[in-house]
């Protein structure tokens, strides 16, 4: 019984098409460390994303009860970062399913950068600093250091 031609035809364009692909990409050289862009650090995510300059931020992976919301970066180097926004934390009363979600005015700082564990050639900030400028959560202090993940 023959094969239809035309199954055969898009198996062998299929074929082909791996081949220069793995050809193209194991024929160019990897890039000199010297030869790099230099990137600032990043900031890790829940997901192992890179962000740089996020927007928001989830700080409680695991419930999602403390997110930074509204950040505007002011700094952003190879050493530091620093921004304003609101740190937004649920409650918890009577529970958390029931909390309320209260919005306090906050400073981050990004600090200690490190190379990332799980892509080494990219340096992650690996401390947060959250100072609380006005009111803050019940249980708090005005200043909140939190190791970041690596």
């Amino acid at each position: 019984m023959r094969r239809p031609v035309v199954g055969t035809a898009i198996g062998l364009g299929a074929a082909l098409l791996l081949t220069a692909g793995m050809t193209t990409a194991s024929a160019t050289p990897p890039t000199p460390a010297s030869a790099r862009t230099v990137q600032h650090p990043v900031l890790v995510d829940c997901v192992w994303h890179q962000r740089f300059r996020p927007t928001d931020f989830l700080l409680a992976c695991g419930d999602g009860n403390s997110v930074l919301t509204g950040m505007r970066w002011t700094q952003w180097n190879d050493r530091t970062a620093v921004g304003h926004g609101v740190n937004a934390v649920n409650d918890c009363k009577p529970n958390c399913a029931a909390g309320t979600f209260r919005k306090y005015p906050v400073t981050v700082r990004l600090d200690r950068p490190t190379a990332w564990t799980k892509h080494p050639n990219v340096e992650q900030f690996t401390r947060l600093s959250l100072n609380y400028s006005g009111a803050k959560p019940a249980g708090y202090t005005q200043v909140m250091n939190y190791p970041l993940w690596n």
